[in-house]
């Protein structure tokens, strides 16, 4: 797969008609939901909620795109949104409504020309998976290799543009109706990783990475990508069969305990060797091989890149938090870009600090939630914190916050969902075995050089 310069005639670049058209399509799907939300108010109903909660997300499923992704962000975030929304709103990534066999001929052909479907043995018209950005195709090759064709929506450029206006206008309304938190550097955050979601050169390169920087752990496979049949809007890459993290749900607990600590690895290791993460760790980008003795690690396109610096904060907070050491705390959140910080703010960001390292801090075999309710997880102490900030704050959360606390909290709903109780604690200190920002720097650099992304 090779780059190509931006064509000026692309129809599908960003422009001012695909935003507007965009804004205006977002808007008619909303009023939709307008209206379930004013006949909630008029009627009530102990389903009231349900109701617009459904309608909601039914309408940013017809939408696509970023907010439709935003949506299913927020859902993962405790006590952010009612419970009734947080679980209309997760079911959004791994349920979205596919589009039809005449968009995917359009995409095909415009990717790979007119000839498209001779390059393939067999081409499914019915989508595998969608997604709130693209969908993706099954299909077989003529050497009898299994592919998937992920194919990008159309105007997702003028998507993106529109979509974060708007949602500067939501979360901006959420800071004048909460004012515990400055989510402007969230904005740009969100914002950037959008952007690269689009870039599917830069995903074939994330993919690259990822094969590179988990080559030590056999247990755990990547998919490889067909550079000859992947083009713009268009990934191919080999097709990895597996089972459905939630089907091991009643598995013997030593399996599940398997696969938590599998899936420990695949997210841990590249974070403190690498400073990089899976932007994305939603249960369907996971599934489980052989019964439980393998994973499989898909989506590629939200992959955060630290500054080196950045981990280094990540494992002090971690060290502070283990001998409480407010100064080193407070030293951390520092590194991290946390800005004008008081003794007030920090200890409320303890209080988060606290619930999010808790597993690995308590050297015992635990499961993370450790007797809470899963739907009770992690609710109380964002209530407190959200509290507290209101007289404390306003906060303003460094941009490279915002997916490294998703990621947590979405691992963390892995380890939940299997029931694994595991000493995180002891896997943790194995995973910063010789660790300094000066080896993770020369190991990043090389990877990355490697990828073709430095």
């Amino acid at each position: 797969m090779t780059d190509k310069p931006s064509r000026t005639d692309d129809p599908e670049r960003n422009r001012l008609a695909g935003r507007i058209a965009r804004t205006a399509k977002v808007g008619a799907n909303l009023s939709g939901a307008g209206l379930a939300v004013a006949a909630q108010s008029l009627f009530g109903g102990d389903e009231g909620d349900q109701r617009v909660a459904k309608a909601l997300a039914a309408a940013l499923g017809k939408s696509k795109g970023p907010l439709m992704k935003v949506a299913q962000l927020l859902s993962t975030v405790p006590d952010l949104l009612p419970a009734e929304y947080a679980a209309e709103f997760s079911q959004l990534q791994a349920e979205a409504p596919a589009m039809g066999w005449p968009f995917v001929k359009r995409r095909m052909r415009a990717e790979l020309g007119p000839g498209w479907e001779a390059k393939f043995a067999s081409f499914a018209h019915e989508a595998a998976h969608a997604a709130s950005l693209g969908q993706v195709h099954r299909a077989v090759l003529h050497d009898g290799r299994q592919v998937a064709c992920k194919l990008q929506y159309p105007d997702m450029a003028s998507a993106v543009e529109s979509d974060v206006g708007q949602l500067r206008t939501l979360l901006g309304l959420f800071k004048r109706m909460d004012g515990s938190i400055d989510a402007d550097a969230m904005v740009e955050e969100i914002t950037d990783r959008l952007r690269e979601e689009l870039d599917y050169a830069r995903e074939a390169r994330h993919m690259a990475l990822y094969g590179a920087m988990l080559a030590g752990r056999s247990f755990v496979t990547v998919p490889q990508l067909v550079p000859e049949l992947s083009a713009e809007r268009l990934l191919t890459m080999t097709w990895l069969t597996g089972d459905k993290l939630s089907s091991f749900e009643t598995a013997p607990q030593e399996t599940r305990n398997h696969i938590a600590e599998m899936l420990f690895w695949t997210w841990w290791a590249p974070m403190n060797s690498y400073a990089v993460i899976h932007g994305d760790p939603h249960l369907g980008n996971y599934q489980v091989t052989g019964g439980g003795t393998g994973i499989n690690l898909l989506d590629f396109g939200c992959v955060r890149i630290f500054p080196p610096e950045f981990v280094g904060g990540v494992v002090d907070l971690y060290r502070a938090m283990l001998t409480n050491d407010f100064d080193a705390a407070y030293a951390a959140y520092e590194t991290w870009g946390f800005e004008n910080l008081s003794r007030e703010l920090v200890e409320v960001l303890n209080v988060w600090a606290r619930f999010i390292y808790g597993p690995i801090i308590d050297d015992r075999v635990r499961s993370v939630a450790d007797g809470i309710k899963p739907g009770e997880y992690g609710r109380k102490e964002a209530f407190r914190v959200r509290q507290l900030l209101k007289e404390k704050g306003p906060v303003k959360i460094p941009r490279e916050f915002v997916f490294m606390d998703r990621a947590a909290i979405g691992l963390g709903a892995a380890y939940l969902r299997l029931g694994a109780e595991l000493n995180f604690h002891k896997l943790f200190e194995q995973s910063l075995e010789g660790f300094s920002i000066d080896t993770v720097a020369a190991r990043q650099s090389a990877a990355l050089k490697q990828a073709g992304l430095a």
